[in-house]
């Protein structure tokens, strides 16, 4: 089954519509998390995630090499969830602050590195695999050129990884539309 692309703003209500997919898939269910709890705030954020999930469901801690985890963990008969890639995204820049003013991610080689590899594994993977990302592209245009291009690559990856999933949705106020089917 091809891999379905589960947008939406902050709180929108696209992790839990991702949850409620997988559950209806019957399917046993790994939850593959790229957070990193980094100060208390976003350790409870993660907290309240994993006490909102099924006990049975599997978590894969995974920032940085995702592709690896997904060839790894998506599988015929196993529904897999990644949540999400725009904090995987934020992971792989951690180092865009020592980028030249004409800030060009793909000076990066391990975000260039990783992002190619997410795009050339998610045709062939196997299994039910619902992929979780923000849609940051519609709200105030960052302050500052790292704000702008952490903006742009997320919107970049996200056109990618859309036009290789069979499905998108997005989701607004908990309500899913979907963009493809």
């Amino acid at each position: 089954m091809p891999a379905h692309l589960i947008l939406g703003g902050a709180r929108s209500g696209k992790s839990r519509y991702a949850e409620t997919l997988a559950l209806g898939t019957g399917l046993p269910v790994t939850v593959i998390v790229t957070a990193e709890a980094l100060d208390d705030e976003m350790a409870s954020r993660i907290r309240r995630h994993q006490q909102d999930r099924p006990h049975a469901w599997r978590t894969v801690e995974t920032p940085l090499a995702l592709a690896d985890a997904l060839r790894r963990e998506a599988q015929p008969g196993r529904c897999v969830i990644v949540d999400c890639l725009t904090l995987w995204l934020m992971n792989l820049m951690a180092d865009a602050d020592t980028l030249a003013s004409a800030l060009d991610a793909d000076a990066l080689p391990r975000l260039r590195a990783e992002r190619a590899a997410l795009l050339d594994c998610l045709p062939g993977l196997r299994g039910d695999v619902l992929l979780v990302a923000n849609e940051l592209g519609l709200g105030l245009v960052p302050e500052t050129p790292l704000g702008r291009l952490f903006r742009d690559e997320a919107g970049r990856l996200n056109q990618s990884v859309a036009a290789l999933c069979g499905r998108v949705t997005f989701v607004a106020a908990g309500l899913p539309l979907a963009l493809k089917r």
